[in-house]
């Protein structure tokens, strides 16, 4: 089938049998994809889903065209996190709610992370990704700076590379504690405070010597 004639197919109203069928081979790749990466099989999805694989392949032709539309969904959601972000009357804590909320969407979708890196599709998929968010991180940035509340020595790509090691710790310790992550996430926002009254609480205590060999030894592979 042509690109064009799928698409005409995409954009055509669907039956309310093909509909939900649709809905629910997004639901299993949603979650087949957060808890294993994107090299999940088309036919492990429809085998979760409960429908033919040639169902599957009918409304997405291959993996690619299933991982946009969930990667798409995943993205708004990042946006909808800067919007709310920005309605908050305090530009810090806007930044701060931001940074949680968007860290634990990662944490808990190991595909996200991975539906950007692809080769194939990686830099088209991060290309669209930035042009969406970039301009949205940037904002809360430059408001949180005006407040005061973070350092003004910050720039956006020390922002975004911060957030990246944020996340590789993240998947490096998931196996061993998959809520770890918080507090590294607690220490890299109290660097970028400009002042605090103390130091923040920390939450969970850091692996031990064994389970942090074993973390490292895992991401490793």
């Amino acid at each position: 089938m042509s690109d064009e004639s799928h698409t005409a197919l995409a954009s055509r109203p669907l039956r309310k049998d093909a509909e939900r069928n649709r809905q629910r081979i997004l639901a299993s790749a949603r979650v087949l994809f957060a808890e294993r990466g994107v090299d999940v099989g088309l036919d492990e999805i429809a085998r979760t889903a409960g429908v033919g694989v040639g169902t599957v392949y009918r409304r997405f032709p291959d993996r690619d065209a299933l991982i946009d539309e969930l990667l798409d969904d995943k993205i708004a959601e990042i946006e909808c996190a800067a919007t709310d972000a920005l309605e908050i009357d305090d530009p810090w804590d806007g930044l701060v709610q931001f940074l949680e909320r968007t860290q634990e969407m990662q944490a808990a979708d190991r595909g996200l992370k991975e539906a950007l890196l692809v080769p194939n599709r990686g830099k088209e998929r991060l290309a669209a990704a930035r042009q969406r968010i970039d301009p949205l991180l940037e904002t809360l940035i430059e408001r949180a700076q005006e407040s005061g509340g973070l350092r003004p020595d910050v720039r956006f790509e020390d922002f975004a590379l911060l957030m990246e090691m944020v996340g590789s710790v993240s998947d490096a310790t998931h196996e061993a504690d998959p809520g770890l992550w918080r507090r590294y996430l607690r220490i890299v926002i109290d660097g970028l405070a400009t002042s605090r009254d103390s130091p923040s609480d920390l939450g969970l205590g850091p692996l031990d010597r064994e389970r942090l060999a074993q973390a490292l030894c895992a991401s490793a592979r």
